[in-house]
């Protein structure tokens, strides 16, 4: 028997998502699917000062939006929206927190102004993360995330590695359920 080692199962595990129900999926991702709106009054990415949620948060050309509550029920969220939040909440600021990455905050993140443009940053954040979670070994899967997870701050970061990973599984097949969506609506007439 093999030893049992945490760090690689829990890479594993994001890994094995990521490169046999996921990426593929996204490989010709057009900016029309990457901006579409599902249903009206959705949360998107869109040109400064053409947003209408309480909140446009960016720090260029593109801003996000949000509202502090959110609404009830919350928005519909576009692919742009979704792949905005993983990589600025979600991968970001736990690459930049744990990691060595660059500061990022949705009030100044630039979002990107194409899907090719968020698929290479979302490749970028993967490999970031995937690198930094086997960097950990199993000492450092044990150890505290430390201040920049707030509640969370006593919590091993095999924790976060795994709240990740559920994040990460979570909405990126939300993405992928769009683009079923979108291929299933916009199908040429025969």
């Amino acid at each position: 028997m093999t030893d049992l080692t945490w760090n690689s199962l829990l890479t594993d595990q994001l890994t094995w998502h990521w490169t046999n129900q996921l990426r593929d999926r996204l490989a010709d991702l057009t900016d029309d699917e990457y901006f579409w709106e599902p249903v009206p009054d959705c949360w998107n990415v869109r040109p400064r000062g053409t947003g209408t949620a309480p909140v446009q948060a960016g720090g260029g050309a593109m801003t996000i939006d949000f509202a502090f509550p959110a609404p009830e029920p919350e928005p519909v969220t576009t692919i742009a929206w979704r792949l905005g939040h993983v990589l600025v909440g979600v991968l970001g600021a736990r690459n930049a927190t744990h990691f060595g990455g660059k500061p990022v905050d949705y009030e100044s993140y630039e979002y990107p102004e194409t899907a090719a443009g968020a698929l290479a940053r979302l490749d970028a954040e993967y490999a970031a993360w995937t690198a930094g979670v086997e960097s950990l070994g199993e000492a450092g899967l044990a150890r505290p995330c430390g201040e920049g997870e707030g509640p969370y701050a006593a919590d091993p970061m095999a924790r976060l590695v795994l709240h990740i990973n559920r994040e990460m599984i979570h909405h990126l097949s939300e993405v992928c359920l769009l683009r079923d969506l979108y291929a299933h609506t916009h199908r040429e007439a025969s």
